[in-house]
């Protein structure tokens, strides 16, 4: 995980044919990257129970057939189909570990904004199930992070806001949420300060993070005008007690915290792990909800990895939750979506 995290995209890459609203960022490699803003028609995802349902439905059907071929043919198989892929790459680069903070945000584009880099099999994987499980998350957690803000900023308008981002590479999740609240109460984050911290073994993620961020204050931008820093701080989640001077920085701001992890700490991490994390958390007081997605224990789950892949682990949201009970958290929103539950803790 210490190694530089480079994106299998020939650099410098640059968009030729940009969309009207829509902003761009380099990542540390040079490759333009567009910037996923789920308040924008060409990222917002809608979808109904019953659509969800069927899409499952026919992932199953598909991926029950393929796990029906010997294991000598179906892996000679998949490479054959996924070979010169950028997204197959990066997921094979996860392999028994995690999927990088950028390779994941790659998934999180969609198929339309795929660049001149993709081959037709990554607009096949980008609108593929798991890669909408990984876009609805996102806006999942970030309507989640928008609506908590929302509520507490109503009832305090001059505190600073503070989202404190674990595992969260580009952050572009809290990045979002700050956009969903521009959008929907534009007076709630006027002459406020804000503060998006991510906290990650890896800068790469952040780099591009810290550059969305600035294309999209730019005059016009969704965040334009905006009071707003972003910051990497090297984090390791097994070692909880290093949160404590960060902690201990916000409650003497008396900022208006919270934290989130879509796609991270709660989906990779051990229950040790997890628990040393929302017990710190909660006995600094300085945070007031955890927002994040937990990997279900499922079938659809188990056969999405039955080849291998990132090494989350399924505990599913009933397991969850009582980890985050015994952490003196509670459960009180979740969506379930394909292959991750999104949650609220307060």
């Amino acid at each position: 995980m210490d190694v530089p995290v480079k994106l299998a995209i020939k650099s410098p890459s640059r968009e030729v044919n940009k969309k009207p609203g829509v902003y761009y960022a380099l990542t540390p490699d040079g490759a333009e990257l567009p910037i996923v803003d789920v308040t924008h028609p060409d990222f917002a995802l809608s979808i109904t129970p019953a659509e969800q349902e069927e899409r499952l439905r026919a992932f199953l059907k598909e991926t029950r057939k393929l796990e029906q071929l010997p294991k000598l043919i179906r892996i000679p198989i998949l490479r054959l189909f996924l070979r010169g892929s950028v997204l197959a790459r990066g997921i094979r680069k996860s392999e028994g570990g995690f999927l990088s903070g950028l390779d994941t945000y790659l998934l999180k584009i969609g198929p339309e904004m795929l660049g001149t880099y993709a081959k037709p099999v990554d607009r096949k994987i980008a609108g593929s199930l798991p890669s909408l499980g990984v876009r609805l998350r996102l806006q999942d957690v970030a309507q989640m992070l928008a609506g908590c803000l929302s509520e507490a900023l109503s009832n305090d308008p001059k505190r600073p806001v503070h989202l404190l981002n674990i595992g969260g590479g580009p952050a572009i999740d809290s990045l979002n949420a700050l956009m969903i609240i521009r959008k929907n109460s534009p007076s709630l984050l006027v002459e406020r300060k804000i503060a998006i911290d991510v906290l990650d073994v890896n800068d790469a993620g952040p780099k591009f993070g810290e550059a969305a961020l600035q294309a999209v204050s730019q005059n016009g931008g969704p965040l334009s005008g905006l009071w707003c820093s972003f910051r990497y701080i090297r984090y390791d989640w097994a070692k909880a007690d290093d949160l404590q001077p960060l902690l201990r920085e916000l409650q003497s701001s008396n900022a208006l915290a919270v934290c989130s992890s879509e796609g991270g700490l709660f989906e990779y991490g051990s229950d040790d792990e997890i628990l040393s994390n929302l017990k710190t958390l909660r006995d600094s007081k300085s945070v007031y909800a955890v927002v994040g997605s937990v990997t279900r224990a499922d079938e659809p789950t188990r056969l999405l990895h039955q080849t291998g892949g990132a090494a989350v682990r399924p505990r599913g949201l009933p397991a969850f939750t009582a980890l985050a009970q015994k952490a003196g958290w509670n459960l009180v929103r979740a969506v379930e979506r394909p292959f991750s539950d999104q949650f609220t803790l307060e």
